[in-house]
Order: C-alpha cells, then sequence, then structure tokens
C-alpha cells in the first residue's frame, strides 16, 4: 500500500501548535524533524550518545512530515493547512512554511527496520539471530542468541555492545553474580548466563527494555531464577538499591553512555564484591579521560581499556 507524504518546512518554536493544528484536522500521526539538543530527562531516559558529527547545530527550524493514505485528496488538506498557517504566522514565527508532497511504500513504520537486522557472528563463539529470521550455517560449538529488541536497544551489532561481551568473556566465571545496569534489550545479560553466570540482575529505567528483556529471556530459555529483571534508576533510587543488595556482585556491566557512566561510578563500587569488577561501555573516545577522572575519584583503578573505531570500554575494579 502507497502512503502519500505532506511535510511542511516551519521553526522549532512552532512545532506544537502546527502539530496540534494536524490534530484539529484529523491528522492522527505526525513525525517531527529538528536539531533541538536532547534535554537531561532525555538522555536519562534514552540512554543515548552522539558522535560529534552526528550533531547538527539547531538552527531554528524544522520539518513536520505526515503520512496519509492514497486516496486522501492531498490538495483539499493542503489548502486547509495553508489557511491554518496563515492564521498561525499573524502572531509567532512559522518559518517558510513551505508544503511539499510526496509518497512512500511505508506501510509498517514500527517494524519496516527489521528487514535490515540480519543473523551474524558477534565473534568466533557467539551468533545473534533475530528472532524472525532463520540461522542457515551454524557451527556445533555455536552459542545462538536471539533477540528481538523490540523498541528498547541492544541488538548486539553497535561496537559498544561488542566490547562489553568481549570483556564478559574474559571475566565471567561459573556461577558468578553479574549486575547489568542498563540493560535494554537484555543481551549482555541473556549472554552471561549462556557462559555460566549464575545469577543476573537486569536494571533499567525505560519499561520497554524491561518488557524486551523478559521476552527474550524467554525466547533463549533463561529463566526468572537465573535472571531478574528491575524497571528503575539505579542513580536516584535508594529504595532500589537496597532491593539489589551491596557487596554482592562479581561484576558490573553498563553499556549505557558517558554521560551516566560517570555519575554511576559513584554508586557502583557499595554493589561490588571485594575483588569485583565494573565493566563501562558506550563511551566516545573524546569523553574517555572524563570517565576515567570519575571512575578515580570514586576509588575505583583502572584495568583495562578497550577500543573500536571511535567507541571506548574501560574495565575498572575498586582500590584495595
Amino acid at each position: 500500500m502507497k502512503w502519500k507524504k505532506l511535510t511542511i518546512d516551519t521553526t522549532t518554536a512552532a512545532t506544537d501548535m502546527i502539530s496540534y493544528m494536524l490534530g484539529e484536522l484529523g491528522i492522527e500521526g505526525i513525525e517531527v524533524e529538528d536539531h533541538v539538543p536532547l534535554t537531561e530527562e532525555d538522555r536519562k531516559t534514552m540512554y543515548v550518545d552522539l558522535l560529534p558529527d552526528e550533531i547538527a547545530p539547531d538552527d531554528g527550524t524544522a520539518r513536520i512530515s505526515c503520512y496519509l493514505e492514497e486516496d486522501k485528496d492531498l490538495e483539499k488538506l493542503a489548502e486547509q493547512i495553508r489557511e491554518e498557517l496563515d492564521q498561525i504566522g499573524k502572531w509567532m514565527d512559522v518559518g517558510t512554511a513551505t508544503i511539499t508532497f510526496g509518497e512512500t511504500e511505508d506501510k509498517d513504520w514500527i517494524n519496516n527496520w527489521k528487514q535490515y537486522f540480519k543473523p551474524f557472528r558477534l565473534d568466533d563463539t557467539i551468533v545473534i539471530k533475530p528472532t524472525w529470521e532463520t540461522l542457515d550455517e551454524q557451527d556445533e560449538a555455536d552459542l545462538v542468541i536471539q533477540i528481538d529488541p523490540g523498541t528498547a536497544f541492544g541488538t548486539g551489532s553497535h561496537e559498544t555492545t561488542r566490547l562489553c561481551i568481549s570483556q564478559l568473556k574474559k571475566h565471567i566465571t561459573p556461577g558468578c553474580r553479574l549486575l547489568d545496569a542498563g540493560c535494554g534489550s537484555g543481551i549482555l545479560s541473556i549472554i552471561g548466563v549462556k557462559l555460566g553466570v549464575g545469577e543476573a540482575v537486569g536494571v533499567d529505567i525505560d519499561p520497554n527494555a524491561v518488557t524486551a528483556t523478559l521476552d527474550n529471556m524467554a525466547i533463549n530459555g533463561v529463566s526468572e531464577d537465573q535472571l531478574r529483571v528491575i524497571r528503575g534508576n539505579i542513580l536516584e533510587d535508594d529504595a532500589l538499591r537496597d532491593q539489589l543488595g551491596y557487596h554482592c556482585y562479581d561484576i558490573v556491566v553498563a553499556n549505557i553512555l558517558a554521560d551516566v557512566i560517570i555519575p554511576l561510578s559513584g554508586k557502583v563500587a557499595a554493589h561490588l564484591k571485594p575483588g569485583g569488577i565494573f565493566i563501562t561501555s558506550g563511551i566516545i573516545d573524546t569523553k574517555e579521560q572524563d570517565v576515567k577522572d570519575a571512575l578515580a575519584a570514586n576509588g575505583f583503578t583502572v584495568r583495562e581499556v578497550t577500543r573500536m573505531g571511535e567507541w571506548v570500554s574501560i574495565m575498572a575494579s575498586p582500590a584495595e
């Protein structure tokens, strides 16, 4: 099914008002593109970071797009929108207010990305397979992990996840305990269990991550006795930290971003056993020293630094 696309070029200041106006005209879903930086709350919730060359300067412009069924009269709708934009423009800056038309075959935007996520070999023994794909070739010794990330992060293909998994393979011992701070789709915890972790706990602030982790546990035959999943914020919730327990984890892993790892380094040591390790990733190389400084300030000694592309993983342990 083809869908018609209508796009309005405007300003960031006018996006809320224009979005409301489109809703009043019966348009149920819109897409807004702008260069407004993420707020601190967004960053905490989404656990994302961007490379410097991925960040465009905020020039105050925005584009609002909506997708309409093929039989929709775009010209008539565009005329209604132009009239409304003229009214809005009398008391606020709507920019050029240019309206353009396009066409798309995209009838399932949430799931369309799945066509690009194929089975891949993470290393010489671990294979990641999307739940909706089949695996044509498999070695007898392969550990196959099935993943459906849903709307949470963590397919295993990103450099930051690969760095974490490489470190986990080095340091997991049979029966050890693992805390996954910011578990996303649960991929690190699930692989940890498959590699011999006796008990894992995954924590994430995003309810979608909790749902995705529970689903992926079921797909991979990981029980709730092996992996507990908790929604919460380790940085702000003392009751959650009490629930997690103190000095009881051999490994804490955090594949999030530098601006979260920095304050997290002030909380983690209390959850680690003597001799335990803190594996971090999701660190852009330009923030490597900031993370190292925070670890040192919170009593950690950096034991190993590994890199892949522009991303850095730091393994540290509390100073003895």
